[in-house]
């Protein structure tokens, strides 16, 4: 009785970290994403800034920026990498100190998804592995596998129709669960916004939330194979 509480439980725990663990690792591996990276893949398909920038400007600056994401070291100590920025043809700053401020929040909340990752990664692999190590509790692992994959296809496909039917709702409220109140408004003349523009972020939206929807679904029919298969043995 015992045996089989614990292997319903590591079923659990598996079914529930899966969806942090695609999800939030498709974050990461937009972030990480470098032949093209992300902004020069979006930045080919989005209007150029009316503002000045260039589109060779523009680009070199938000490397800069995703370059600053992938530093392992805490965002206080690479925060010279955004602050060394210039406007281009000036000696002025890119950012001002609003904007270095919301950009050390972000790095703290990308550090802090890293981190999820990691260990909602360790909870998916370790429990399958000792699911699917013995025969016995085998069928556990499979159904922990689809009912991650199907967990992460419903709550994919939720938060994909909400980008598609109320992207400003969700832009404002995706900020306000992250950020203090007040720090991440910016005017469309400044550099991060100019960088960054909110198309930039709704196709953000688009790719992570339809790639992550479109692992649920692999893993779900996976799961599903996997099950079947063992049925049909036994």
């Amino acid at each position: 009785m015992q045996n089989k509480l614990l292997m319903t439980l590591i079923r659990w725990l598996v079914i529930l970290a899966m969806p942090f663990f695609l999800g939030l690792g498709g974050i990461r591996l937009l972030i990480a994403w470098d032949w093209p990276s992300y902004p020069e893949w979006e930045y080919g398909r989005i209007p150029s800034d009316i503002y000045g920038f260039s589109d060779a400007e523009r680009l070199a600056l938000a490397e800069v920026n995703i370059a600053y994401l992938r530093r392992p070291e805490p965002a206080h100590e690479v925060i010279y990498m955004l602050e060394a920025l210039r406007l281009p043809g000036t000696d002025l700053p890119l950012y001002n100190q609003r904007e270095i401020d919301h950009m050390i929040d972000v790095k703290v909340v990308a550090d802090q998804l890293r981190r999820l990752v990691w260990v909602s990664g360790a909870v998916v692999l370790l429990g399958l592995a000792f699911l699917l190590a013995r025969p016995a509790t085998r069928q556990e692992g499979y159904r922990a596998i689809l009912g991650g994959g199907l967990a992460t296809t419903l709550i994919l496909l939720a938060i994909g129709l909400f980008i598609l039917i109320g992207w400003e709702i969700f832009f404002v409220q995706f900020h306000e669960l992250l950020f203090p109140p007040g720090t991440w408004t910016f005017a469309y003349t400044d550099s991060l916004i100019r960088l960054f523009p909110e198309q930039f972020w709704f196709d953000v939206g688009v790719v992570v939330s339809g790639g992550v929807f479109i692992a649920g679904l692999l893993v779900t029919a996976l799961g599903y194979f996997l099950s079947r298969r063992y049925k049909q043995a036994s």
